[in-house]
Parts: C-alpha cells; sequence; structure tokens
C-alpha cells in the first residue's frame, strides 16, 4: 500500500508540474508573466525595478492632445530602441525607451496604450527585463513559443482599426514598411509625428547632456587605407548599383570611410554625423566645432581654397534635412542604406525627405567592404588581441591575489579594476562596451551588467561570467570567460565543458567557402542539445577594426534566415560566444573573437576554395572548470596548442611590460593538459548521464 500511494504522489506531482508548466507557457505567450506582479500576494519587488507610473500617466496624456501633438490623437505609441542613426549602442541622451520603461538592454521595443504598455526583448535580457520594468508593464520574451510580434499584438488590442504613433527619426524604413504592411488589413495607421513625445516628457534636469567632444584622425598606420581610396571604391560600387549619389546614416560607416573617430556614443569611437556624397563632391554634416581640433578640417582637405572630388565639404549636422529636399533634384538616384543584419539602414524620416521617383533602397556597399579587413587592420586586430590577452592575465591575477589574502570585491568593484587594467594599455580608448560581471544567480542574466542596486558580493561558491572588450587604436576587441573561485559543482563543470566543447569544435573547422553561417551554430550548440539544453541568444556577429563591437554582417545563428543566405568572406573577423544559464543558479559563457582565413592548400572538387577559422583571443580557460572525462584527446591538444600559444604571446607582452604578476598567472593557469587520460565512456552510460543530467537542469 505504501508503495502504491509513493506512486500515486509521484503521478500526482508530475501532473501538477505538468499542469504548472502550460499555465506558465499560457502566461509568458500574453505578457503576464511577471515576478513580484501577483495580484495574490505582496512579494517584494527585486531592488533595480523602476517606477515608471508618472511618466506612462504623462505620455498618455500627449497621446491624447491634439494640441500638442499637432495632429489627432493616437491610441498606441512606440518606442526603440535607436537613435537618429538606427545605432546599435545609443548614447544617454538617446535611450527613451529605458526611461519609458526602467529596461537598461540594448534591444527591445516598447509599445503604450492608454490602458496597457509591453516591453519585447530576446533570450539575453528576458531575466534582466522582468526585474526592471515594474508591473505596468507586459513582457514578451522573445525566443519562447508563440510569442505575438508588434503588429499581431496590435491588431488582437484594435480590432476596428487605431492610429499607431511614432518618432519617425528613431525608426528604420525596414520597420516602417514592415508594420505598414502587417497592420494594413486591420486598418492600424502608423503615424510619424513631428514632436517626439518621449522628448517632451523627459525632464530636462534629469536627462543626460548631448555629448559633443573632439574629433580625430584615424592614422594610416592604423586605417591601411587613405579616406580618398575608400571613396573611390564606394562611388563605382553606388554607380553599378545604378545610383549617382548616396546618403550615409550609420555612424561606424562614416568613420570607417573617412577614417575619422570621434566619442559621441559611449565605448563606440564614433562622430554623430551624416554624409552625403556623389561622384564629384562629399558633405559631411556635423557640429563644425568638433572638427576644429587635431587637424581633421585639413585631413578632410576642407579648407582648400580650391575644391576637388576628394574634398570633403562640411556642413551643419541639422542641415541634413532641407539639403535631402534640395539636393535629391539634382540626381537621377540616390542610394539610401536599407536593412542589413544589425544595420537597420537610413530611417524612414530620411527616406521621406528624398524625393519618391528618386530613391533606391540597397543594402549599404561599405558594409561589406569594412567588414573584410585590409592586411594592415588585419595585423592591428592580433596586436589588439595581445594587449588584450595581457590586462586580462594581469587583472585575474591581481584579483585572485587579492581574494587569496581575504579581500572580497562586489561585481561593480571587480568591473572598475578591469576597466582599468585596459585603460592602462598603450594606444586604448578605453571599454568597447559596459563590462559585464555577473555572480553565482545574476551570472545566469546572459548580459546583465551590475547596478547599485544588484551589486553582489563575489565568494568561492558560485560561477563568475566575464564579459569585456576594448577600443585599441589597432582594433576592437571582446572576450568572456567564466571563472570559480572555489570548487565547481559537476552540473558547473558539465556545462562549462559542453560549451567549451562546442567553441573547439567551431575553432577546429575547415569548410568550403559557399557554407552558409547558419550552419557553422550546429557544431557549437551539439555538445549542448545533446543532453538537452540551449541557449536562448545568437552564438557570434561580426565586429569592426576600432569601430563597432557589434557590426554586420555577420550573425551566426541556425534559426536566423539571414545566416541561412550569409556566406563567410576571407579578412573578416566576428565573435563566437556559446553558454548555458540556469535561472538563479549559475551561468557559463564563453567568447573569443575569430578571423576567417583562406587555405589555399586545400581545392573542393567544385572548385570552391576552403577556408577556416583562426582564434585572435588570448585568454586561458579555467582547468578547474574542466570535465576532463568529456575531452578527447584532439580536444586536448586543441587545448596545449592553445595555451602554447597564449604563452608564447601574451608572455613576450607580459614581459616586455614587466606585469611578473600577471606572467606567472599565465603560466600557471596555461599548464600543459595530459593528452591520453580522455576516459572511455561507454554507450549505455552515456545515455543515462544525459538522461540524469537533463532532468537535473531542469
Amino acid at each position: 500500500m505504501e508503495r502504491i500511494l509513493k506512486i500515486s504522489f509521484g503521478i500526482f506531482l508530475m501532473y501538477s508540474v505538468t499542469i504548472s508548466m502550460a499555465f506558465d507557457e499560457e502566461l509568458i505567450q500574453k505578457g503576464e508573466l511577471r515576478k513580484a506582479c501577483s495580484k495574490r500576494g505582496n512579494a517584494a519587488p527585486p531592488p533595480q525595478r523602476v517606477n515608471t507610473t508618472m511618466r506612462l500617466i504623462a505620455l498618455r496624456e500627449l497621446m491624447s492632445s491634439e494640441v500638442r501633438l499637432f495632429t489627432h490623437p493616437v491610441d498606441a505609441y512606440l518606442i526603440t530602441s535607436s537613435d537618429e542613426h538606427q545605432s546599435v549602442e545609443v548614447a544617454d541622451y538617446d535611450k527613451r525607451r529605458e526611461y519609458i520603461s526602467g529596461f537598461s538592454g540594448s534591444y527591445g521595443d516598447a509599445i503604450v496604450t492608454m490602458d496597457k504598455a509591453i516591453l519585447w526583448t530576446d533570450g539575453r535580457y528576458h531575466l534582466q527585463a522582468d526585474e526592471q520594468i515594474d508591473c505596468n508593464w507586459l513582457l514578451m520574451r522573445e525566443g519562447h513559443k508563440n510569442i505575438p510580434t508588434r503588429s499581431q499584438w496590435l491588431k488582437s488590442q484594435f480590432p476596428k482599426g487605431a492610429r499607431l504613433g511614432a518618432n519617425p527619426q528613431i525608426i528604420s524604413e525596414y520597420m516602417w514598411r514592415k508594420l505598414t504592411h502587417e497592420l494594413a488589413e486591420a486598418k492600424i495607421e502608423l503615424v510619424a509625428l513631428n514632436v517626439s513625445l518621449i522628448d517632451e516628457i523627459w525632464p530636462k534636469n534629469e536627462r543626460p547632456a548631448k555629448l559633443n567632444k573632439d574629433a580625430f584622425v584615424w592614422d594610416i598606420k592604423y586605417a591601411g587605407k587613405n579616406f580618398t581610396t575608400k571613396i573611390k571604391e564606394v562611388r563605382e560600387l553606388v554607380k553599378k548599383a545604378g545610383a549617382d549619389a548616396m546618403v550615409v546614416t550609420s555612424l561606424d560607416e562614416i568613420a570607417w570611410l573617412l577614417n575619422i573617430r570621434g566619442r559621441d556614443i559611449p565605448l563606440s569611437p564614433f562622430l554623430r554625423s551624416y554624409l552625403i556624397f556623389d561622384m564629384d563632391d562629399a558633405f559631411l554634416y556635423v557640429n563644425w566645432k568638433q572638427l576644429e581640433k587635431n587637424d581633421v578640417f585639413r585631413y578632410l582637405h576642407a579648407k582648400f581654397e580650391f575644391k576637388h572630388n576628394d574634398t570633403v565639404q562640411i556642413r551643419n549636422y541639422t542641415e541634413i534635412w532641407t539639403d535631402l529636399r534640395i539636393k535629391s533634384q539634382l540626381y537621377q538616384k540616390i542610394l539610401i542604406p536599407s536593412h542589413c543584419v544589425y544595420s537597420e539602414g537610413a530611417s524612414h524620416a530620411i527616406y521621406e525627405h528624398i524625393f519618391a521617383d528618386k530613391r533606391l533602397p540597397h543594402q549599404s556597399p561599405i558594409i561589406y567592404l569594412k567588414s573584410v579587413k585590409n592586411p594592415v587592420e588585419i595585423e592591428g586586430m592580433k596586436i589588439a588581441h595581445i594587449k588584450d590577452g595581457a590586462a586580462m592575465c594581469k587583472f585575474f591575477a591581481y584579483i585572485e591575489a587579492q581574494m587569496a589574502n581575504g579581500k572580497i570585491f562586489s561585481e561593480m568593484a571587480m568591473a572598475s579594476i578591469l576597466d582599468d587594467f585596459r585603460y592602462q594599455q598603450l594606444q586604448s580608448l578605453g571599454n568597447s562596451f559596459t563590462t559585464i560581471i555577473g555572480f553565482a544567480a545574476n551570472s545566469a542574466k546572459p548580459h546583465y551588467i551590475p547596478t547599485r542596486n544588484t551589486n553582489a558580493n563575489v565568494y568561492n561558491n558560485g560561477t563568475v561570467v566575464i564579459e569585456s572588450g576594448a577600443q585599441y587604436y589597432e582594433g576592437t576587441t571582446s572576450v568572456t570567460r567564466t571563472i570559480h573561485y572555489g570548487e565547481p559543482d559537476s552540473l558547473m563543470k558539465d556545462a562549462y565543458t559542453r560549451v567549451l566543447i562546442g567553441q573547439m569544435a567551431f575553432a577546429g573547422l575547415t569548410f568550403p567557402n559557399n557554407m552558409k553561417m547558419a550552419d557553422s551554430d550546429v557544431l557549437v550548440r551539439k555538445s549542448l542539445w545533446e543532453v538537452g539544453l540551449d541557449y536562448l541568444h545568437e552564438t557570434g556577429h561580426g565586429i569592426g577594426t576600432f569601430l563597432g563591437v557589434k557590426e554586420s554582417p555577420i550573425a551566426i545563428q541556425y534559426d536566423l534566415e539571414v545566416a541561412t543566405k550569409q556566406t563567410f568572406k576571407s579578412g573578416q573577423f566576428f565573435t563566437v560566444e556559446p553558454g548555458y544559464y540556469r535561472e538563479g543558479y549559475f551561468g557559463v559563457r564563453l567568447q573569443n573573437v575569430y578571423q576567417v582565413i583562406d587555405k589555399p592548400w586545400l581545392q573542393h572538387t567544385s572548385g570552391h576554395k576552403y577556408i577556416g577559422f583562426k582564434t585572435l583571443t588570448l585568454v586561458p580557460y579555467q582547468q578547474k572548470m574542466f570535465a576532463f572525462e568529456q575531452l578527447s584527446t584532439q580536444q586536448r591538444k586543441w587545448l596545449n596548442r592553445y595555451n602554447e600559444e597564449i604563452r608564447q604571446e601574451v608572455g613576450a607582452e607580459l614581459k616586455r611590460h614587466n606585469s611578473m604578476e600577471g606572467f606567472y598567472w599565465m603560466m600557471e593557469n596555461t599548464k600543459y593538459i595530459p593528452e591520453n587520460g580522455a576516459a572511455i565512456i561507454s554507450t549505455r552510460f552515456t545515455l543515462i548521464s544525459a538522461l540524469v543530467l537533463s532532468l537535473k537542469f531542469l
């Protein structure tokens, strides 16, 4: 009888769990599954949660005011994460979506109606968004099944039609057209408002100032090609596309094309500007005071008495809007950048300021030119990653030594120390993005950034995910390592090793140059998939050379449509960053930067060339996180070769600067791994282990 009762209770428990999971799935699809937002309890809200009640009231008052809108009221208002240039990362001044919602992640869109507020974001930010947005908001967790799109949700809310307002300067034409098409049947009109509603309700004394720092020239010894040559190449491609002029709106494209850099976007070396060029002239729209120092005027030939076709004429930043109307009359066709992977293309406002019959929507040729680095840029990226490896080793050595003496660091303190080590490197402009350091439960949030409300102390009983990067004159870096200052448990080791195996499998890949990017992702995730694990973010993305840390056209994700069409090109650089995250417990992520290289000694029978990858990131893995029995002889050999390269390249850099603490730490953490000690696991044991692990990781 006792045995029957135990079985019955087990069945009841399994049934209850199934019902609960189904109920949670329904709430997720509605956006209603929210932490500490239950109407039946009084759970304490997360400390980082932002109260947006008054902000939403102010916004809704504006939405209903014909006087302040200069048009009829709107039923809903869309707020994107973009600035006027559709940047991936934006200045604090432009974080409108963060202001209205409280969510600080880099990706996400918000829609506010008269009685609802809803946020969409992807798997990197599900946990973070849930803790930051208050209970006024619904949360749509993209990546889960049956999550409605923005259009689908709007159509469900307004079956008889509505007016959806938006700021046309911060929405790409790509998104505008897509929404217009999807909402047309439901008679929901997308309305371009002449007033930015978030700007109206954001108090000036609370809003960060707009940055206007001096621009500077990126020297030819780093760029490898002067701007006049680049403009000539782009002009030829614009002409080939069927246009006689082009408007450039993306800040990283202008920075690359003109070899000038700025600091208007924190952590990205960009100058806020627009550019229009035709076959003879080029016009840069910028705050001209930012060009007065550092010989930028002279470099751009802007002060020449006689104009040449390599002269860049300087215009005031806001004159772009009048000049587009005037200049578009002079051309047969003007190329306007369209959507390309992470590059949203030009805004709807840019499109609307060019006569319809003169528009030629086209992916920017600059994206593909700058993604393939020239020999000088390639060498620079290698130098940057050696410097970065040295900075990371010095940081790890310092923290480990201090903790051994009993010192306790918070996440924010560790981030600050790492930033200092990076900034101390020669030709460093500091970080390429905000340093991510998450301990224990915080490490399970893929893009968690510590704040004063969440800042945890780091102890020896959990994993620490550390993701950071730098902007060196030679190149841009990004690296992630997961460490443990105590003894990791078997689940942590298993997850870490599976993530590492995926990264090693990718690094050793040789393939024909017609293979699609999406296909490579299978190798990275395979070891996790074998036990039913995965991560809800992309595996990798392109990275610039003293430019953006995330750039088009490379996107690595097996189910991403664009990745099923794109191929790798020799000379490109990108990240690979697999991970695993168990909410409330621990997280693991490892990230390296790779270079695409030719393998000319191989020839495919179909005539295609073979290419492969070279690992640029040179930072040791933590060996005590390895589940050694899972590593094959070949994988151990790869790790030994990798560690030998770190010793040679980073070791020389550390000794050159007399950083002996970092050198000794590096030598200890790149010690030889026995290559013939891989355990042979039986098929039966493997199946049982996989089943147990998958149950434990639920």
